[in-house]
């Protein structure tokens, strides 16, 4: 769309000349702004060459902005201050409270689909992708982009040294004790098991997997008035054997968040629970043979387990006082750009996030995943059992801060200042309150 064609009914129109000519020869600017460092943001440079290579109308600008926190908190002052971006994109924790938020501040992606006339169908994702960023009633509120799951990642070399087979990582819960006491026996790593994302992985996941409720109201989907419940029977059960797997020298604790990554590429892990989006770094960087596999389970608490849940990010479509209506199609068909088979796929490969779409995963089905076993684990684990209130994941809002609460308890916990019970009690006391304080921030 052509700039010109914003100006109808105004003086503009009229003119005539090289003037005419230059003014509607302008593109539509759009802003993109992103949580994505080294590699991850050159593929972010390399969607946005595409897309503006694609077409002659719209420019598109991507612009990194710190970490997920420091971005969507720049975006959010940026709104209002009346500037805010034309898209941004939100770590999967931040959902519920962008979805909360008061006023107009944000476009969700049905909106900008019918007002747009561009089509944006939620049917092309998968479904638990597609889950995480809907309304309860199914419209899309944001458009699915870096979605990833927790996997589990072992050192073969370490696991061979250990007289553990290299091609066949522990399933369960029971298996991965046994495989890091033969690990710590033979001295073969360092560091028989670590864990990223402590909360996200030993928990919600956790959760997810055994089907057992991390909150109530169907995990905040249902409802605000959500109260955390993680710490049942099940989820201490599991926080006590890490405990202790902790005092026998089976598992260590080396950080928050994605800190402890950083083990897992230097080898010095036997067993390491993370991203599924580290094996773009890894097929890279590791000095080391690896191997991934799926999520271990408790047959105690659960039979057959079910689908983890995502992780990542969306991206969400942001209001401005003075942003036209040639700038949200402008957006809408950026939007439509990455739904592409060829575009999701790309993303997917080369970076290790799992494909959102059902054609773009069946693109890498027919290519990519068949010449590297293991790397569909991820899709598969998200796409296992029938999904459930207590698979579909978390809307829950402020759920970093809460995050940040669980970490803390277990740390203390850790370092024998309370027992799992204790902790686990402590932090669902604690996040309701924050629950609690967010209900009463939005007016609800």
């Amino acid at each position: 769309m052509k700039r010109r064609s914003l100006l109808a009914g105004s003086a503009a129109v009229a003119a005539t000349g090289p003037f005419a000519s230059a003014r509607a020869a302008e593109k539509i600017k759009i802003v993109w702004w992103h949580a994505m460092t080294a590699a991850l943001a050159e593929q972010i440079s390399r969607i946005a060459d595409e897309f503006n290579a694609s077409q002659s109308d719209i420019e598109l600008t991507a612009t990194y902005k710190g970490g997920y926190a420091d971005t969507m908190n720049a975006a959010i002052a940026a709104f209002r201050a009346g500037r805010a971006p034309h898209i941004v994109q939100v770590f999967e924790v931040g959902t519920g409270t962008m979805i909360a938020a008061p006023g107009k501040v944000v476009k969700q992606v049905w909106e900008l689909s019918k007002e747009t006339g561009i089509a944006l169908d939620p049917k092309h994702y998968i479904g638990a992708v597609r889950g995480y960023y809907s309304l309860s009633d199914g419209r899309m509120a944001s458009m699915p982009f870096n979605s990833s799951t927790a996997t589990m990642w072992y050192n073969k070399d370490a696991f061979a040294k250990a007289g553990l087979d290299p091609e066949k990582p522990p399933t369960t819960w029971q298996d991965v004790v046994k495989a890091a006491q033969a690990i710590k026996a033979a001295n073969a790593a360092p560091i028989p098991m670590t864990t990223s994302w402590p909360t996200w992985i030993q928990l919600e996941q956790y959760s997810a997997l055994h089907n057992i409720p991390f909150a109530t109201k169907s995990n905040g989907f249902d409802g605000l008035d959500a109260e955390l419940v993680f710490n049942s029977k099940a989820h201490v059960k599991h926080i006590q054997r890490l405990l202790d797997m902790a005092k026998d020298g089976l598992f260590k604790y080396t950080g928050r968040d994605n800190t402890p990554d950083a083990v897992l590429y230097a080898g010095e892990a036997g067993i390491s629970f993370g991203s599924s989006a580290v094996r773009g770094t890894l097929a890279k960087t590791a000095k080391f043979a690896f191997g991934g596999g799926y999520l271990p389970h408790d047959p105690e608490v659960i039979k057959t387990p079910l689908n983890s849940i995502i992780g990542g990010a969306s991206l969400w479509t942001m209001t401005a006082p003075d942003r036209s209506a040639a700038e949200y199609k402008a957006v809408a068909r950026f939007l439509q750009f990455l739904a592409k088979p060829e575009s999701d796929a790309a993303w997917a490969q080369n970076t290790g996030y799992v494909p959102v779409t059902f054609a773009g995963m069946e693109r890498l089905e027919q290519g990519y995943y068949k010449t590297v076993p293991g790397a569909d684990i991820a899709v598969k684990q998200l796409a296992r059992g029938t999904t459930t209130a207590n698979t579909k994941g978390l809307r829950l809002g402020n759920l970093s801060e809460i995050r940040n609460i669980v970490q803390e308890e277990l740390e203390k916990a850790l370092q024998g200042g309370q027992g799992a019970q204790a902790a686990m009690d402590n932090a669902v006391t604690r996040g309701n309150k924050v629950l609690r304080a967010f209900q009463k921030s939005i007016g609800a």
